[in-house]
């Protein structure tokens, strides 16, 4: 909706210059730039924002901008009076036809690079609309209501009429404007009266203060809201008066009263300067197209025009953009990183990057949202401001969780570490000093886990969002002692396992020498060894739990009661290995054998045809079985530790549902049985040994005998001791048997020998085929057709009849006479 009309421009000296071409050329080096911001159909110019940025150069103003209409009768020279105030190119008429020329609303901006934006209003009263006055009272309200200063454009002879000097649609201009403000007015209105054609004698005061009477008498009766009765005009209103020269009658003067009335909106130090503060709409730069398309709308749509509603809606409509804009680079720093952290990493520059981040958009927030309504802001930012932390918090609260994981299994992993160093050190030195107790060891780790932890959370907490990691800093805590008290348990099942090794050696060689010695003694001798390793544990226990600091007093009861019953369980495994069916049948031979084959001083017995041997043997073997008993069931009565009885400790000294009781019997009575037979055959094996050395002692060779051998043996002994052959031979035989004897050759040499009986088998063998074949010369002429490998095969299956066998034989008798010839 840009102009593109050619017009007529006069200048400051009332000269016509040649016709304006379109807005896309220029004149006199300055390019049009008005636009039609409301056509004569009512409908609002879309191209407000981009005029405003690119046309005019307001949008960056912020509130360094003023704004300016101009009221009045069609064809009073509105938009003359503008061009000479502000240098615009608005259309002026044609002075030789009275018509309307300004049709709608034409907005531009001033010359000299003056931060106004002017709008040149359709005329009132004008013939083309009739009584049609629909859009002078919307034009005039929506002029009302986005403008500073409202310019009222009137002759002189219009002064002191009701209709010619648009009293009436001043009326319904202020009343529509009470109702707008009522009692939250935060800023006033400047109508600014310029009585054209100023020719008479009448004085400009006369002037104006009939025209103050009219503004008196038309607010005096106004219809004006509940509570603001007593109204005053000064109190919305303010009014100023200036008058122009006849323009055609006095040309020179009225372009210098034009000249003057342009410096009081232009000179900034001068006293009567327009554009006051108390006159600003606080609406910035880049949001007035936004804002004046919404007051638009409310006056087309026939509803009550609310200025502070529609500068509220200006202000959220703004706010929002502008939050939309701030957001963008923001989001754009942190979203490099969120994968990052999705993936588990800890990212060291998150802190930073956030806070940065979040400073840079706020600023930008601020810079052009706090232009807008103070209470709209003020919502806009702290939601802004919300946005922006909910996001840095959820993406810290992804880095914190990230880092708890991490923490939690460093802690449990350094800890652990940590703990089998001490212990090794423990193992070397021989001594738990305090530099490798459980508390030292874990409290040093959890320090270092935990100051790595704090300078994560700090490094992410930001003290103006209003958020902490606290929850999370209380959560690693009870993380880390969750697994400090994981580390504690398995610390203390270490020693337990340490304790149990270290009480199990001490009881296995009492255990070993008390059973493989067995007397009445036994089971006393065993507790008492039993009593000192538990003792020894104990207050091994009682160190390492002090150490461990386990300050409740049930779990360290329960501890106790665990080390109790693996003591009681090692010993009973030990003795159990000790009573297996062998070694109990190697105690027990052991036990028969120094009874029967030893006498009372330990020498061993020599059986004599006088002996009694039964009587000894039965004697022995008694003893022995009644040894077997004995190891069949644990007495601990000799005790001075274990409860008395033993099943009466449990849930005291043993754990509950232990079943001591089981684990006292060491043998079960069938296996007694079989263990008792078992043994009296090895006993009457042995008892069978003893008669056979007596009966050998008693079945010795007589003296004469021998005396006899050598008697008759002596001349060959001669023969073989004088002749150097025999000696020699007698002598490398003795020596190889010695040999062979010692060396435990027999079997090699006999395996030897038969593998040559073999070997001489198989050459007779050959030897008789052979001797057949040159007996049978008709079977050796079949054999000479065939292979000799086919006819020794068939000569050896085929049977061989009487006569051949004796042949056979008699040839190889004779082979063998001339093989030894």
């Amino acid at each position: 909706m840009a102009a593109t009309d050619n017009q007529q421009v006069p200048d400051m000296y009332g000269k016509h210059r040649a016709t304006v071409p379109s807005m896309s050329s220029k004149t006199n080096g300055r390019q049009l730039t008005r636009l039609q911001l409301i056509d004569d159909e009512q409908r609002f110019s879309e191209e407000l924002p981009m005029f405003m940025k690119q046309r005019w150069n307001l949008a960056d103003a912020g509130f360094n901008y003023d704004v300016v209409a101009v009221f009045g009768s069609q064809s009073t020279g509105k938009s003359t009076l503008l061009n000479r105030l502000f240098g615009t190119r608005f259309d002026v008429m044609d002075e030789g036809q009275r018509q309307q020329t300004t049709r709608g609303i034409w907005a531009d901006r001033g010359t000299d690079s003056m931060p106004v934006l002017i709008m040149d209003v359709e005329g009132t009263d004008g013939r083309e609309r009739g009584e049609n006055q629909d859009f002078e009272r919307k034009s005039a309200l929506f002029s009302l209501a986005v403008s500073e200063v409202l310019l009222v454009n009137m002759w002189e002879t219009m002064v002191g009429l009701y209709n010619g000097a648009n009293m009436g649609l001043l009326k319904t201009v202020m009343e529509v404007n009470l109702q707008l403000f009522g009692g939250q007015q935060k800023s006033k209105t400047l109508l600014y009266f310029v009585i054209r054609d100023h020719a008479s004698s009448t004085p400009l005061e006369n002037l104006a203060a009939t025209l103050h009477n009219d503004m008196d008498r038309i607010w005096d009766g106004l219809n004006k809201p509940e509570g603001l009765e007593n109204a005053q005009l000064k109190d919305y209103f303010d009014l100023k008066f200036s008058s122009l020269p006849h323009k055609v009658l006095q040309p020179e003067n009225f372009e210098k009263a034009a000249l003057a009335l342009r410096s009081q909106f232009v000179d900034h130090k001068a006293d009567d300067y327009v554009f006051r503060p108390e006159y600003k709409r606080r609406v910035p730069a880049d949001g007035f197209p936004h804002y004046a398309e919404a007051v638009w709308d409310k006056v087309v749509s026939n509803k009550d025009l609310d200025l502070p509603t529609q500068q509220e809606l200006l202000a959220q409509y703004r706010c929002d953009e502008i939050a939309a804009a701030a957001l963008t680079p923001f989001r754009a720093s942190i979203e490099a990183l969120r994968p990052r952290v999705r993936e588990g990493e800890i990212v060291h520059e998150l802190g930073a990057t956030a806070l940065a981040a979040r400073k840079q958009a706020i600023a930008a927030f601020d810079e052009q949202a706090a232009r807008y309504h103070a209470e709209v802001y003020k919502k806009k930012r702290m939601a802004f401001v919300q946005t922006i932390d909910g996001e840095l918090q959820s993406l810290a609260l992804n880095q914190v969780k990230n880092a708890l994981s991490q923490a939690a299994e460093k802690f449990a992993s350094e800890s652990h570490k940590a703990l089998e160093e001490a212990a090794d050190r423990v193992s070397l030195e021989g001594a738990m000093e305090a530099g490798n107790s459980f508390s030292a060891v874990v409290g040093a780790v959890r320090k270092r886990v935990t100051k790595w932890f704090s300078e994560i959370v700090d490094s992410l907490t930001i003290e103006e969002a209003g958020w902490t990691l606290d929850a999370e800093v209380k959560q690693l805590k009870g993380m880390l002692d969750t697994t400090t008290a994981k580390l504690r348990q398995a610390e203390m099942e270490r020693a337990l396992e340490q304790l149990r090794r270290h009480a199990q050696d001490m009881l296995s060689e009492v255990i070993s020498d008390r059973l493989n010695n067995p007397d009445d003694g036994m089971w006393a001798g065993v507790m008492e060894g039993f009593d000192a390793a538990n003792a020894q544990a104990e207050d091994q226990l009682q160190r390492r739990m002090d150490m461990a600091e386990v300050g409740d007093s049930e779990q360290r009861i329960k501890l106790q009661r665990k080390l109790h019953r693996g003591l009681w369980e090692d010993m009973v495994s030990g003795l159990k290995e000790e009573v297996a069916d062998q070694m109990v049948l190697l105690k027990l031979r052991t036990a028969l054998e120094d009874r029967f084959r030893y006498d009372e001083n330990g020498l061993p017995r020599v059986w004599r045809p006088s002996d009694d041997i039964d009587a000894q043997f039965s004697v022995a073997r008694n003893a022995a079985q009644a040894l077997l008993p004995q190891f069949s069931r644990i007495d601990i009565s000799a005790s001075k530790t274990l409860p008395q009885p033993i099943s009466s400790g449990i849930g005291t000294y043993f754990p509950a549902g232990f079943d001591v009781e089981r684990s006292m019997t060491l043998i079960s009575g069938s296996r007694l049985r079989e263990l008792n037979k078992r043994f009296g055959r090895e006993a009457d094996a042995l008892y069978l040994e003893a008669k056979r050395a007596m009966v050998t002692t008693q079945n010795q060779v007589p003296i004469w005998v021998m005396a006899l051998l050598v008697v008759l043996g002596w001349n060959e002994a001669m023969t073989i001791l004088f002749n150097p052959l025999y000696l020699v031979l007698t002598a490398l035989l003795a020596g190889t048997v010695f040999v062979l004897h010692n060396l435990r050759l027999w079997g090699p040499v006999v395996r030897a020998a038969g593998g040559l009986v073999n070997v001489a088998n198989d050459h007779v063998h050959e030897l008789l085929v052979e001797a057949v074949n040159r007996t049978d010369p008709g079977r050796n002429r079949t054999a000479g057709r065939r292979p000799k490998s086919d006819r020794a095969e068939e000569i050896e299956l085929e049977p061989l009849s009487e006569s051949q066998q004796d042949l056979s034989m008699a040839d190889a008798e004779e082979a063998t006479g001339s093989n030894t010839d």
